[in-house]
C-alpha cells in the first residue's frame, strides 16, 4: 500500500491544517491547497483512462510532467554536441553564431570520430585559392525558358504561412532580399507577409492549388496566371511530394483557419481546407509535362520545375520518358530527402516513408544522365543542410543548389522545441497565437537571416578555395572521402559515381539497377509497363 502513501499523507495534511489552523492565514492557504490536491486525488483514484495514477494518485502526475519536459532536460542537459535529435547542438550553435555576426570558430581540434564508419571530409589543395565573392549564383532556366532566374546556390526552403506565424515568413522574406536570394512559398500560396517582405518567391503549387484554385479545389488558370505574373515570383514549383510525409495529403481544420490563411491560400472561412494526395491536374506522366508546358506559358516563360522525395524510382523514370517524347523539360527538380520535415507527420512516415537525400538526388542525377537531359534541367536538394560542408558535398554528389528550411527556422529563434503542430511554439517561429508570435521581431530576426546566409556562403567560398577551386558548382565527387567502416577509406567517386551520359538510351551499363526499372517505365502512365507493381 506504500503506492498510497503520498495521497494518505495530502489527506492528513489537508485535515491538520482545516482542525487545527495555528498558523493563521497561511494555514488557510496550505488548507486550500492541500485540498486542490485531495480532489486531484480523488480523481485520480476514480478515472479510467491512466492506470499509473490510478495506482499512484497525486504522485503519478510527476511522471506525466517529466515525460513533457523531456525533450528539454536532454537537450540541454544530458545530450553530446554531435547527438541528432534531429538536429545536433553543433549545428544549431553554428546557424546561431552566424545568424548574430559572433565568432563561429572552435579551440582544440575536432570531437568528430574521424576514425569511424560514416566519416566524411573534402580534399584540399596545396595551391589553395582566395575567393574574394562568396555571393554564388546558378541561372535557372531551360532552352524553352524566357525569363531564366539567377539564384543564390542557398536559399529558403518551402514553409507555408499557416505552419509558420506571420511575423516569422516576414522576417524570413525580409532577409531573402537583403541578402538577395529566394524564399519559397510552400504550398499555403503568397500571403500579405510574402508580399510585404519584398524578397524574390519561388511559387509553390501544390496538390490543393492555393493561390491558385476554383471553389471545388481543382486548378484555375486565371488566378495562377494573376500570381505567376506578379514580379516578386521567380520561379514555380509543382509539389509532388515532400520529405516529412510522401504520398501523404493533409487537412487544415476550419478551427485553425484565419482570415489571412484563408486569403493566401484562397479558401472560404468556416470549412476544413483539404490538401488531397495526388494532383487532379494531371494524371500520367506526359499530362505532367504538358501542365508544365501550361504553366511556363501562362508566366510568360518564368522557370517551371517540380519538387519531389523519390519513392518508386521507376515513376521518376516515367516522368524522364514522357520529357523525352514531348520535348517538353522542366527547368528544375529539386529532390527532397526524407530527412527534411518542418511539418509534423505520423511517426511511420517520418522514420521510413522516402528516399533519403543523398540516394534520391545521386539517382535523379544519374538517371537525367542516362538520357542526355542533365544539361537542360536544374537540380536543387534540401535535407537536414546547414553546415557550408553539407552545401559542398550536395553540389558534388549533383546539386546545382541547396535550400534549407530548419536552417533558416533557427536563424530566426527556433530552439527545436519540436512543438509546431501544437500551436505553442515558445519563440514564435512555428504559432498562430498573436502573444506567442509577438515574441518574434521582425527587424531584429531579419537581418540574422540575411547573416546567416551570407555567413554561411563565406564559409562555403573558403571550403572552396581551400580546394582549389573557384566556384562551388566544380565539386565533384572525387572530392569527397569517407569511412565506409571503420578505418575503411573510400572516395564519393567509389559510391556515388556519376554514370555515363547517355547510358540508358545505349542500354549498356547495368549497375545499380538503372536499367531494370527504365525497362519497365512507360511515359503513357506511372504504372509499370510489364503488369507488375
Amino acid at each position: 500500500m506504500l503506492r498510497y502513501a503520498t495521497f494518505a499523507a495530502i489527506i492528513a495534511a489537508f485535515i491538520l491544517f482545516v482542525a487545527i489552523p495555528s498558523f493563521g492565514v497561511w494555514s488557510y492557504a496550505l488548507a486550500a491547497f492541500s485540498g486542490g490536491l485531495v480532489i486531484v486525488g480523488i480523481r485520480d483514484l476514480t478515472q479510467s483512462k491512466h492506470a499509473v495514477l490510478r495506482n499512484y494518485p497525486v504522485l503519478g502526475h510527476i511522471r506525466y510532467f517529466v515525460e513533457m519536459i523531456r525533450p528539454e532536460i536532454r537537450q540541454y542537459l544530458l545530450e553530446s554536441d554531435d547527438d541528432e535529435v534531429p538536429f545536433s547542438r553543433e549545428d544549431r550553435a553554428i546557424v546561431y553564431q552566424r545568424a548574430k555576426n559572433v565568432e563561429d570558430k572552435r579551440p582544440f581540434g575536432t570531437k568528430k570520430r574521424v576514425y569511424d564508419g560514416g566519416y566524411q571530409w573534402m580534399t584540399h589543395s596545396i595551391q589553395p585559392k582566395k575567393i574574394a565573392n562568396s555571393d554564388f549564383r546558378v541561372l535557372i532556366g531551360g532552352p524553352d525558358c524566357r525569363q531564366p532566374y539567377s539564384a543564390s546556390i542557398y536559399n529558403i526552403s518551402a514553409m507555408s504561412f499557416g505552419a509558420l506565424s506571420a511575423n516569422a515568413i516576414l522576417a524570413l522574406n525580409k532577409g531573402a532580399k537583403a541578402g538577395g536570394f529566394a524564399h519559397d512559398t510552400g504550398e499555403g500560396g503568397i500571403s500579405r507577409y510574402h508580399r510585404e517582405g519584398g524578397g524574390d518567391l519561388i511559387f509553390e503549387v501544390g496538390t490543393g492549388y492555393f493561390g491558385c484554385r476554383t471553389l471545388d479545389g481543382k486548378f484555375d488558370p486565371e488566378k495562377f496566371a494573376e500570381t505567376a505574373n506578379d514580379p516578386q515570383v521567380k520561379m514555380v514549383e509543382i509539389k509532388l511530394s515532400q520529405g516529412a510525409k510522401p504520398g501523404q495529403g493533409g487537412m487544415l481544420p476550419a478551427s485553425k483557419i484565419t482570415p489571412e490563411i484563408a486569403e493566401a491560400r484562397g479558401i472560404p472561412m468556416g470549412q476544413d481546407c483539404m490538401s488531397p494526395a495526388g494532383h487532379s491536374a494531371f494524371q500520367t506522366p506526359i499530362e505532367m509535362m504538358e501542365f508544365i508546358e501550361q504553366l511556363r506559358g501562362i508566366s510568360n516563360g518564368k522557370p517551371v520545375g517540380f519538387k519531389l522525395c523519390i519513392g518508386h524510382r521507376r515513376e521518376f523514370m516515367c516522368i524522364v520518358r514522357a520529357m523525352l517524347e514531348t520535348g517538353i523539360t522542366p527547368d528544375f527538380i529539386v529532390v527532397d530527402g526524407k530527412e527534411g520535415g518542418t511539418g509534423a507527420a505520423p511517426l511511420e512516415f517520418a522514420n521510413h516513408m522516402g528516399m533519403p537525400l543523398v540516394e534520391g538526388l545521386t539517382f535523379t542525377h544519374n538517371t537525367l544522365r542516362g538520357v542526355g537531359l542533365r544539361d537542360r534541367i536544374r537540380i536543387g536538394a534540401s535535407g537536414k543542410l546547414i553546415q557550408s560542408f553539407d552545401i559542398a558535398r550536395t553540389l558534388a554528389l549533383g546539386a546545382d543548389w541547396c535550400n534549407s528550411a530548419r536552417g533558416f527556422m533557427f536563424s530566426i529563434g527556433c530552439i527545436q522545441a519540436q512543438a509546431c503542430h501544437t500551436n505553442h511554439c515558445p519563440t514564435g517561429v512555428a504559432t498562430q497565437d498573436l502573444l506567442r508570435q509577438r515574441a518574434l521581431v521582425v527587424p531584429d530576426k531579419a537581418e540574422r537571416v540575411a547573416n546567416f546566409h551570407s555567413n554561411t556562403m563565406k564559409a562555403l567560398g573558403d571550403i572552396t578555395g581551400a580546394a582549389g577551386l573557384e566556384h562551388p558548382g566544380q565539386f565533384m565527387p572525387h572530392h569527397l572521402l569517407m569511412r565506409e567502416k571503420d578505418r575503411d577509406m573510400v572516395t564519393g567517386e567509389e559510391v556515388y559515381p556519376y554514370m555515363p551520359e547517355g547510358f540508358l538510351l545505349r542500354e549498356d551499363d547495368d549497375r545499380y539497377g538503372y536499367l531494370k526499372r527504365w525497362r519497365r517505365s512507360a511515359s503513357a502512365s506511372f504504372a509499370p509497363n510489364d503488369g507488375g507493381v
